[in-house]
């Protein structure tokens, strides 16, 4: 579709001119190709890699041998981010990443602006240039043309296109439609930054909560479940006193099963039904018996956040948080040694101890002797300031060991 959008019947001098401080009274991209180029532009946003999409489309729409959009400069010790559309070899890019960058030229150009390395650097002065020598001809290019955007945020941007030393250069109509897109490119980057970090956050938390043994499962206003993290898979996948059936979580006995679907339903009627209420989240719980005899799998319903501006099928209504009293947390004894200044030994028995086990039963696990045992103990006590071993399983549990 893309494809036939790039070949309208109209010819360049019959299209209208765009007038700009920029560029003045040279032809515009015909509104077809625009609304490709632009549909494809924010949709990369969301890509990975992003912009791959828009980058080929430009590259055939303008007839180029490459299109790159470069995110992040190359620094020392740092290759940046690139995309690249059309070939590029993996020894090309590793030598202007490592080496070539430094050489470039053709950088800081005048914001919004596009112009080529010709027009920069005056045309003898480019094919004379080492960088142009030494990297771009081997590479058999002679024509660029590019911008350079700073985007909020600090995020440096450079839009690069390239053809052959065969080509024609390019003409004004294609710097016309480059400039078109600046800042619509800008608008794009912005995006794509801001959902990047939302991203990280989410990852960020998300691994947090997988290490506190927390699972969370999440239902769409249908009731539907749309995410399930690692430990509830894990909880699920034990199928016992909960699990999946036909996608949806079904408990271990009658009665405990019904007052699970209660609570599921009641919020998912507050999350429906109290729109712009303001009131307090709907927040329940419940324990599931497991036939197994192991410890009840603790439940806590409650509706999700409202986003009153989220109409989609698919937001989060309600969340599910499980907690499975026979997991155990596996700290990182590094982790223990710094918090509290222990010895890789004290680190290993208090760990144990937050574990659930008895001294004895630490004492044996590690094959050390009962009084060896007891002496680490009360070294453990005057480094973390407790006197009893129930305080010291608290102040454990309760610090950031378990986030390691």
């Amino acid at each position: 579709m893309a494809q036939a959008l790039l070949r309208p019947v109209h010819t360049r001098e019959e299209i209208p001119c765009v007038v700009s401080a920029d560029i003045p009274n040279v032809p515009t991209i015909h509104p077809a190709e625009l609304s490709a180029l632009l549909d494809s532009l924010y949709e990369g946003a969301t890509e990975n890699p992003p912009w791959r999409s828009f980058l080929e489309l430009l590259r055939e729409q303008l007839d180029c041998s490459h299109a790159t959009l470069i995110l992040r400069p190359p620094a020392q010790n740092w290759s940046g981010v690139m995309i690249n559309a059309g070939h590029v070899s993996t020894e090309g890019l590793a030598s202007y990443n490592t080496h070539f960058f430094a050489l470039d030229p053709f950088i800081g150009l005048p914001e919004n602006q596009v112009v080529t390395a010709a027009e920069l650097l005056g045309e003898q002065a480019w094919r004379d240039n080492a960088f142009y020598r030494e990297f771009v001809e081997p590479h058999g290019i002679l024509h660029i043309l590019g911008a350079d955007l700073k985007v909020a945020g600090g995020i440096e941007c450079r839009l690069r296109l390239c053809r052959g030393a065969d080509d024609v250069p390019f003409s004004p109509y294609d710097k016309a439609v480059c400039w078109q897109l600046l800042s619509h490119l800008k608008r794009a980057v912005k995006m794509h930054s801001t959902l990047g970090q939302l991203e990280v956050e989410r990852q960020m938390y998300a691994g947090a909560v997988d290490r506190m043994l927390i699972g969370t499962i999440v239902l769409n206003e249908r009731g539907d479940i749309i995410k399930i993290n690692r430990h509830g898979q894990d909880i699920l996948a034990e199928a016992d006193g909960l699990k999946l059936v036909k996608g949806h979580l079904q408990a271990e006995y009658g009665q405990e099963h019904r007052e699970l679907q209660r609570l599921i339903k009641q919020a998912l009627q507050q999350r429906n039904g109290g729109r712009g209420s303001g009131g307090p989240s709907v927040v329940e719980a419940i324990s599931l018996t497991r036939p197994s005899g192991n410890g009840k799998i603790g439940v806590l319903v409650r509706a999700a956040p409202e986003d009153e501006w989220n109409d989609s099928a698919e937001r989060p209504a309600v969340v599910i948080f499980l907690r499975d009293p026979e997991s155990r947390s596996q700290p990182s004894h590094e982790i223990v040694m710094r918090l509290f200044d222990l010895t890789p030994s004290e680190a290993a028995l208090a760990t144990l101890l937050a574990d659930g086990m008895t001294l004895d039963e630490a004492s044996d696990e590690m094959g050390i002797r009962r009084n060896t045992a007891r002496a680490h103990l009360r070294s453990i006590f005057s480094k973390t300031g407790v006197t009893r071993q129930t305080t010291l399983v608290r102040v454990l549990l309760n610090s950031v060991v378990t986030l390691g």
